[in-house]
């Protein structure tokens, strides 16, 4: 069951058994139903989420009620609005199920206590954090400079299989464009 966050642990951490044992006694588990919003904008991010099978995706609702998928986390990635988890404030960003999905998650007293515990999780998510925004500033200059057929490509590279997974309409709102358009670009590529 701990098999896939633990290995993810390991890419940046090594863990005794000892630790191993502390973090899987705090690490909380729930299997949640497609369509699901773990996080409602507005609301404080109260929990980390890590993806242990299915997908999450994070996102934000304009004035017009339309969605922009920001981040999908599928496997292996974490999910959180950052600004509101470390600030305790109310959220930006929403954080809702593309599919059936199993996370394992932390809160924010119970990751501030593993700090304490197991100072090397402070390099693990100082690590996750750093890489998070990397990828945020690549998406950002992405966006602004490259055309939907690029930003399309980026996509099944950076998701590869995603696309078998989930709704046009999610992944034409993540480019930024309709899913109309996302139709006439599979057609050219294929």
């Amino acid at each position: 069951m701990f098999d896939v966050i633990l290995a993810n642990f390991a890419m940046h951490i090594s863990l005794n058994a000892a630790e191993t044992a502390h973090v899987k006694s705090l690490l909380q588990h729930k299997a949640v139903k497609k369509n699901t919003v773990l996080l409602h904008s507005g609301d404080i991010c109260r929990n980390i989420y890590f993806v242990n099978k299915g997908c999450l995706r994070i996102f934000n609702t304009d004035s017009n009620g339309e969605e922009h998928n920001i981040s999908f986390c599928p496997e292996n990635w974490w999910a959180v609005d950052i600004s509101s988890f470390s600030g305790q404030s109310p959220a930006f960003y929403a954080i809702g199920t593309l599919e059936d999905t199993d996370v394992f998650y932390l809160s924010y007293s119970m990751l501030e206590q593993l700090y304490v515990d197991v100072p090397k999780f402070e390099r693990f998510f100082r690590i996750l954090t750093q890489n998070g925004f990397n990828l945020y500033q690549r998406r950002i200059t992405s966006n602004l400079s490259k055309t939907a057929e690029e930003r399309y490509l980026q996509f099944q590279k950076q998701y590869p299989k995603l696309e078998q997974r989930i709704a046009q309409k999610q992944i034409a709102s993540y480019l930024g464009i309709t899913p109309v358009f996302l139709s006439m670009i599979r057609g050219k590529k294929s």
